[in-house]
């Protein structure tokens, strides 16, 4: 197909600031349940295979499988799901993200009941590898998608919590598993069928939710369907409104104009992740094998641990193993806000760093053989609070930091990467160092880990991409999208109006560094850190329109509660810590006044005798 037939009309559209200006609402939870529930499958398929080992390699289990068939499983799982993460990467990037996280869930829904039915190892085999790559292929279609549907300021701390979620599905195979190798309940030629048909009753469920999920607006209007895309974007806020009783503010910001194409070849992809972004690409691929190989220097030999070392009998494995889940999943839910407020950056380097160096002192206690079983599952459990967080946001930083033509395949890239490693060095590395029967060889493997997550904070540090409550288009510019002109350009402010926009900026940045607004936590794109500084001209202009939009409500209302305040600008709205940064910015600025704990005025009102120090903003 000739560059003249893929290329389509150019057009001008707010698409993304409409969507990211959305309130929270039960369509978002549509989107949450119906594709982040993926990861609860795959954590669930990843464990219950390990704790129903032996079972399945038992007299009368009604299939005859070894050992050797249950570790190559195993590894043929994983290859599936670094295929299917390449093979449908591309494809969700070339025909949509709906089309192809319905028809990896179903492959998913094929494959896992096939396992149920079993009847021969060749077939137990391939059925294993046709479930990792349907899990695989969800891993690009919905990462993908829940990006482009998901408002931007609250895209971290999901993203984190979905991904996180993993460790719920593993937390939940660990538990079956009890159920199901008690042969007082279960035959041991029924027990193993059911666990994986329980996968198959999940995927259904998810099945059902996500047909009423949309295609999404972003890969619509790129592709050449932006009627359908407008049709989509005024239904979800039809619903939005009619769910909140409000009327929706206009978006802000300038419109994005892009050539749309029906198709972009591999090697403009391959051109944009290697050549245009190569630090980019470092970045990621340094987050994905750092987080594999600290996972795996535990995850693969933690049973072997707890049994060979610390005498846990093999049937009570998969209570601690539950427990250690859910401190995996604990750090991404309550540590994934701070990933919208602090930052991207500090966050995702503090997880790497500090989840390596407790790793550390975890191996150093291990060697000297300092622990109990329960002690080691806390320590494993504080250590991998954090550890899950980095992880989780290894997913997020990938599906951020590259255009939406290439989202897809550049998560099932690093995906595959990461996975690949986790699959194949992982268990040659540290099952060899946990069945030599010396404590110093495992504290060894938890050690290399640490190390090679330690690299992953530092890289992120010095490569990392500010993208909290950030428009994914700001973040990468889309590869059809060009600067509008025309109307844009007339729409500009003047030299008067940017000169003031330049010094407050200045003016906010000089602030920043001094007094206790130095080390306060708050939006990464309004905090400054003493180790990693922005310049205050690539700031977004989010704090500009808000300190203004507070200025005139201030104005319209004279003094005011700043909880009342928050309710009247729609702050619940901005973005998590936005509200709070505003204010202190407006005080700081002199656009308003404070006249108690709690309350404000206008700055020509104000009595000076009553006025705060600038630094504090109350509450709201």
């Amino acid at each position: 197909m000739s560059a003249a037939d893929e290329t389509l009309g150019t057009i001008r559209t707010r698409i993304p600031a409409r969507l990211d200006r959305l309130p929270w609402s039960r369509f978002h939870w549509r989107v949450v349940l119906g594709l982040g529930t993926v990861w609860i499958l795959d954590g669930l398929e990843v464990t219950i295979i390990g704790f129903l080992a032996p079972t399945l390699v038992a007299k009368g289990s009604g299939i005859d499988l070894t050992n050797g068939d249950i570790a190559l499983a195993a590894s043929i799982y994983i290859a599936g799901a670094c295929l299917g993460a390449l093979f449908f990467g591309q494809l969700t990037d070339r025909f949509g993200r709906k089309r192809l996280f319905l028809l990896t869930l179903l492959l998913y829904l094929i494959a896992t009941v096939a396992t149920a039915f079993a009847f021969a190892p060749w077939f137990f085999l391939a059925a294993r590898f046709f479930t990792g790559a349907g899990i695989g292929g969800e891993y690009a279609a919905i990462n993908s998608a829940i990006d482009e549907l998901i408002p931007a300021r609250a895209r971290g701390r999901v993203d984190l919590i979905i991904n996180g979620s993993y460790w719920l599905g593993s937390a939940g195979g660990a538990l079956l598993s009890l159920i199901f190798l008690d042969q007082a309940i279960f035959a041991a030629d029924v027990g193993w069928r059911v666990a994986f048909g329980m996968g198959a009753v999940l995927g259904l469920a998810i099945l059902f939710v996500r047909r009423h999920v949309p295609e999404s607006p972003r890969w619509l209007f790129i592709h050449g369907r932006e009627e359908e895309a407008e049709e989509i974007v005024d239904s979800i806020e039809s619903e939005v409104k009619e769910e909140t009783g409000e009327q929706l503010e206009e978006p802000e910001g300038d419109p994005i104009e892009v050539h749309q194409r029906r198709r972009i070849p591999f090697r403009e992809i391959a051109r944009t992740a290697f050549r245009v972004y190569p630090k980019r690409s470092v970045l990621g691929l340094s987050l994905f094998v750092g987080q594999a190989f600290l996972y795996n220097a535990v995850t693969f030999t933690l049973g072997l641990t707890l049994t060979t070392y610390l005498g846990v009998a093999e049937n009570k494995v998969g209570i601690f193993y539950a427990v250690f889940a859910a401190g995996n999943f604990l750090g991404p839910l309550l540590l994934g806000r701070l990933f919208d407020t602090v930052g991207r950056r500090p966050m995702i380097a503090g997880t790497y760093l500090t989840s390596a160096v407790l790793l550390v002192f975890v191996a150093i206690l291990f060697n000297n053989e300092s622990f109990s079983d329960w002690g080691l599952i806390a320590a494993l459990g504080v250590t991998f609070f954090f550890a899950s967080a980095g992880a989780s946001s290894a997913y997020l930083t990938v599906s951020e930091i590259f255009p939406m033509e290439v989202r897809a395949l550049a998560i099932a890239f690093f995906y595959a990467i990461g996975t690949a490693v986790g699959g194949i060095a992982g268990p040659l590395v540290f099952e060899k160092l946990a069945a030599t029967n010396d404590p110093g060889q495992v504290a060894l493997g938890y050690v290399i880990g640490a190390i090679v997550m330690a690299i992953g904070g530092i890289v992120e540090l010095v490569l990392g991409v500010r993208a909290e409550q950030q428009q994914l288009e700001d973040i990468a510019t889309p590869l059809t999208a060009e600067a509008a002109e025309g109307e844009e350009a007339e729409a500009k402010p003047g030299d008067e109006e940017r000169e003031r926009t330049e010094r407050r900026h200045r003016d906010r940045e000089s602030r920043s560094r001094q007094g206790r607004g130095r080390y306060r936590l708050g939006p990464g794109s309004a905090s400054y850190s003493p180790f990693i500084g922005f310049p205050a001209q690539q700031r977004p202009e989010w704090i500009d329109v808000e300190v203004d939009r507070i200025a005139r409500e201030v104005g319209k209302q004279g003094e005011i509660d700043t909880r009342t305040l928050a309710a009247r600008v729609s702050a619940s709205r901005w973005g998590p810590g936005r509200y709070r940064a505003a204010l202190r910015e407006a005080i700081a600025e002199g656009a308003i006044v404070r006249t108690g704990r709690n309350r404000v005025a206008p700055a020509g009102r104000a009595d000076d005798s009553v006025v705060a120090e600038s630094g504090a903003a109350g509450t709201g």
